[in-house]
Order: C-alpha cells, then sequence, then structure tokens
C-alpha cells in the first residue's frame, strides 16, 4: 500500500499525559502490550516526555525498568520517546555528556524512535542529541514546536524542517502541542514541506480544540506520511484524536491505515478500565476531556492544562483558571512568543499563575522566568518586553551563545555525587537529572522499608 498512512499510538505516554498527570502505571500497561504488539503501528510512543519525572516521583517505579518490561512485551513494534533536546526530559540544559550518554542509554534498554524538540525552536539546542541518535543507530525524529505567533508562519516552519533534514534527520515531525494547527492551514503546511522535504513527515496535535480530527484529515490529502493518535479510551480533549476514528475514516481510501479495528477494540477493553481506575483516583480531571476553543486564544497545551489546575487546587484558587488562562498569552508575549511546550508551558503558566494569585503582575518572578529571560534556555523567537527583563534580572548579562557551550561536562561529577546511591549507569543518569526525587526513590528502591505486619510479625518472633 504505497499510500498508506502510517500511526503512531501515544496511549502509553501522551494520552495519559495529558488527560491524567501521567499517572499511568506500568501494571495499567502490562495486560495489553501484546494485544498492542500485534496492532502493526509505524511506534508506540511510551516514554519520555514527565513519564521519567512522574514514575520515580509519584509511582515509585523505575522507568528505566519500565522501558526494559515494555520492550520485552511489545518485541516487533517500534518504540517512541519523547526527547527535549538540550533540556533531556528535566527543566535546565544539561552537559553534551550527559546528552549523549542518556541517548546511548534509551537506546540500549529499547528505545528505537526518538524525538528531539526544543521548546523555543532553536536548533542549536538539538545538536547534540540528534548526533548521539544517529550515532547509537536510533531513528531521530528532529520535531518542529508548533505555535501561532506575529514571528510563526509557514515560510519560518518549512525553512526550520529543511534545517532539521541537513542536521540528520530521519523524519520531520511537526509537534502542534495545543491543537493551534487548523485543517486548511495543516493542508498547506504539509503540502509545502513535501515540496521541500525528501525525509517523511510526522504529525502530532490534540484535541484540545476539537479541530484535531479534520486536522489529520486535510494533512492525510496532503500526503503526511505519519500521524498521533490515542486508543478511545484515552483519546480526545487535551490527548490525541482516537486511533479507531481515524482508522475507521480513512478505510478502503487511498490513505487507508491498514490497521485491524477488532484488534484496537481488543486493546481498548482493558484501558477503559484503566481510566475509570484514574478517574475515581481523582488523577483524570473531567475539564481535561472537554473541547475548548477558548484555547485557540490562550494557546495552552494539554499537559500545560492539567498543570495549571493542579497549582490552582494547590492554591485553593479553582475559580481563578480562566482569569490564568487569559494571563497566558500576556506572559508569552511580554517572554518573545516562546511555543507553548515543556519546559515554557511550565514556565509561562507558573508566572501566569502567579501574576494573578499576587494580584500584581510580575511582582513575583519565577527562577525559570528569570532564565528564560536571561537567554539561558536558547533563544527567543521574537524581542522581549525589556521592562519585564529588567525587572526580572536587574542589569544581568543576557546569553546569546548555544548555551550548553557554558556547561562543563558533568557526568563523572554526577557520578561522584550518586555514590552508592547508584547500583548502574542508569541509576547515575536517574540521580543527574532529577537530583532530589532519585535521592528518595533509589534510597527506598534498595532498601525497602519492610512492611508494618513484617514489622509485627518479627516483634512477636522475638
Amino acid at each position: 500500500m504505497a499510500n498508506k498512512l502510517f500511526i503512531t499510538d501515544t496511549i502509553l505516554r501522551d494520552a495519559h499525559q495529558s488527560q491524567a498527570a501521567t499517572r499511568m502505571r506500568l501494571e495499567d500497561m502490562l495486560p495489553a502490550l501484546k494485544a498492542l504488539n500485534e496492532v502493526g503501528y509505524w511506534s508506540v510512543e511510551c516514554w519520555g516526555g514527565a513519564t521519567f519525572d512522574s514514575c520515580m516521583r509519584f509511582l515509585k517505579e523505575d522507568p528505566w525498568e519500565r522501558l526494559r518490561a515494555i520492550r520485552r512485551a511489545m518485541p516487533d513494534t517500534k518504540l517512541q520517546m519523547l526527547f527535549r533536546g538540550q533540556n533531556i526530559l528535566g527543566y535546565r540544559h544539561y552537559a553534551d555528556d550527559i546528552v549523549d550518554d542518556f541517548v546511548r542509554l534509551s537506546i540500549k534498554n529499547g528505545i528505537d524512535v526518538i524525538r528531539i524538540f526544543d521548546a523555543l525552536n532553536d536548533v542549536r539546542n538539538l545538536e547534540q542529541a540528534i548526533k548521539s541518535t544517529k550515532k547509537y543507530k536510533g531513528l531521530c525524529e528532529a520535531a518542529i514546536s508548533y505555535t501561532v505567533s506575529p514571528v510563526h508562519n509557514e515560510e519560518y516552519f518549512v525553512n526550520l524542517a529543511c534545517e532539521l533534514e541537513n542536521m540528520g534527520a530521519d523524519t520531520i515531525c511537526i509537534k502542534d502541542m495545543a491543537n493551534l494547527l487548523l485543517p486548511y492551514d495543516a493542508f498547506s503546511l504539509v503540502t509545502a514541506m513535501k515540496k521541500k522535504v525528501k525525509v517523511p513527515i510526522h504529525l502530532h496535535t490534540h484535541n484540545t480544540t476539537g479541530t484535531g480530527d479534520m486536522t489529520y484529515l486535510m494533512a492525510a490529502q496532503a500526503g503526511v506520511d505519519i500521524i498521533d493518535t490515542a486508543l478511545s479510551p484515552l483519546a480526545n480533549g487535551t490527548s490525541q484524536p482516537s486511533t479507531e476514528a481515524m482508522v475507521a475514516t480513512l478505510k478502503g481510501t487511498d490513505r487507508d491505515t491498514g490497521l485491524d479495528l477488532s484488534k484496537l477494540s481488543d486493546a481498548a477493553v482493558h484501558f477503559r478500565a484503566v481510566a475509570a481506575k484514574l478517574k475515581s483516583e481523582g488523577s483524570l480531571d473531567p475539564k481535561v476531556l472537554n473541547v475548548d476553543p477558548n484555547t485557540l486564544l490562550y494557546q495552552v497545551p494539554g499537559g500545560m492544562l492539567s498543570n495549571l489546575i493542579s497549582q490552582l487546587k494547590q492554591a485553593k484558587a479553582e475559580d481563578k483558571y480562566y482569569e490564568v488562562l487569559a494571563e497566558v498569552p500576556r506572559v508569552r508575549e511580554d517572554f518573545g512568543y516562546p511555543p507553548l511546550v515543556t519546559p515554557t508551558s511550565q514556565i509561562v503558566g507558573s508566572q501566569a499563575v502567579l501574576n494573578v494569585l499576587a494580584g500584581e503582575r510580575y511582582k513575583m518572578v519565577t527562577k525559570e522566568s528569570k532564565g528564560l529571560l536571561r537567554g539561558e534556555y536558547g533563544r527567543l523567537p521574537a524581542p522581549v518586553n525589556e521592562e519585564v527583563r529588567k525587572k526580572a534580572i536587574g542589569d544581568e548579562e543576557v546569553i546569546t551563545c548555544r548555551p550548553a557551550d557554558n556547561l562543563a561536562p558533568e557526568l563523572a561529577k554526577q557520578k561522584e555525587e550518586a555514590g552508592e546511591l547508584a547500583k548502574c549507569e542508569e541509576d547515575v543518569l536517574s540521580y543527574a537529572l532529577f537530583p532530589q526525587v532519585a535521592k528518595t526513590f533509589l534510597a527506598e528502591k534498595y532498601n525497602p522499608k519492610p512492611a508494618y505486619r513484617e514489622l509485627f510479625v518479627e516483634d512477636l518472633g522475638n
């Protein structure tokens, strides 16, 4: 089928990150992996993004062990991860040697496709990750963070795609994290890219604004090669459009996916129960299931929405939800129109929350906002509001080089710091990315506290 449209399913990563704050456990995944492996997807996204942090911080699971378990259960399917360029899976820039080692171990532990993006589309922040993916024989999918602003137009994105192809990308992903790419714009953009780029084009969107399915359909008509969808139990709303719906829509057309609806249905049965469990635990907030066309105004991606809701709940200020959403684009303009995707979505979102809760804009400025305005994350797409920058960082010098050029190699230092806590090279990287979280996690992993009942029985025995 020469014109077949390929599918990447996000059920094991972005679907639950967008809808349930990344709270799906390995035990929730394992029973369905055999069925997923038999579907015939182009790939299954199962790792990276926020899963690494959440595994250790909230679920007390080793992310590396999760990856190995999925790999064993899905030997016939390409496994895909999301990689934040020089940020890897964390929230700061890491030295090149850490980036290189993380790519090496991701591939060694089972990853086939590494989707690499930079929140600011600063290609300097993708260089090392692309180089390392090629070196360790991974499939390099370089991603463009799609957004809408006075500086982001079709020509900008097509030029960026050409630049990424020249850097060695095996596929190019248009990463539309907030479902801002409208159907006719998708048709036009994919058409323009296909004229200039030889490698496959992969489109990622959500259904936050309710246009995701139509965007995929128009992109399919324009010749897009691969799309991201999610199995129906965790599809739509802030997640991806439903896999089954897209497969059914294209069946019998020249873009038929070739996927079997009955196999998809078998896998979906299991995840319906998982979705119900996540809802009962309070991880899945009903707000994220609704279509909100206001996103076209606020430009807030799915994962960011669930984070904002969570921050406002903690502050007991849920009534400020729409006020915060309205503040987001104002902060974004002040910060030079960064696309809203991790970590810039969290930085802009947290600053918007502070601006609203404090009752005065930039009365308090987060460390991360200062870093963004100082150039620590890379080149911002447009000029920033200099008054805001002055208020945030005073007379500090703004970084103009590739930020990682200022970082000395740190792998040996991280290994030394982790010390006895790290029993293998994967542990060293867990520590390097999230030192505080990994300290607690690794200590408990290797020295678990005995359960109360065991202690009680032991006492009786003595």
